[in-house]
């Protein structure tokens, strides 16, 4: 039995920061209140996670240079990790290194192959401001080490190499979306 409300239900779906907005390159700030505005915020970032079909989104992803992100996101057993972490340090990538197919919700409709690390450990806190620690294995670690790197700054595509990189950047120059930005 669920207890509360589901994540999202009560935010308001915000506008997603599209690659080539300077917020999705900047290092965010740390959260220093823990009142009822970061709270909205976080409903609102499940709202809009849930609503661009997503399993992890960013607080820069919806304009707010602050370090917290959300997520909902299976790992490889297809057990289900919901939940958020505000002013969260990536302590342990490690394991074994994989390339797997990454998509961005900042980079709608394209996806390459993004090396990762099969395991992860994010130390942060809640909205309450009580400590939380996170551990992922597989496709769950890639969504934590993946939102981890939107905080610093840097998108997917920035890790992107070789002909993947080349073949990336082609994409973005064609997208709907793109304002004529590539991976950094």
């Amino acid at each position: 039995m669920r207890h509360g409300s589901i994540p999202g239900a009560h935010g308001r779906v915000r506008p997603l920061s599209l690659l080539g907005d300077p917020v999705l390159h900047t290092r965010c700030e740390d959260v220093t209140d823990f009142g009822p505005e970061l709270a909205r915020l976080v409903e609102d970032m499940f709202a809009t996670m849930y609503a661009a079909q997503g399993v992890g989104l960013a607080a820069n992803q919806v304009g707010e240079a602050l370090r917290v992100f959300v997520y909902d996101c299976p790992d490889d057993e297809d057990v289900r990790h919901l939940g958020h972490v505000v002013n969260p340090r990536l302590v342990e990538a490690d394991g074994i290194v994989l390339r797997g197919p990454e998509g961005c919700l900042s980079l709608p409709g394209l996806e390459a192959g993004t090396e990762r690390h099969d395991h992860a450990v994010v130390e942060g806190f809640t909205v309450r401001g009580e400590p939380i620690t996170v551990h992922g294995t597989g496709f769950f670690a890639r969504c934590l080490q993946h939102e981890a790197d939107h905080l610093e700054g840097t998108v997917y595509a920035d890790r992107v190499t070789g002909w993947r990189a080349r073949r990336l950047t082609r994409q973005v120059a064609r997208a709907s979306w793109s304002r004529g930005a590539g991976p950094a």
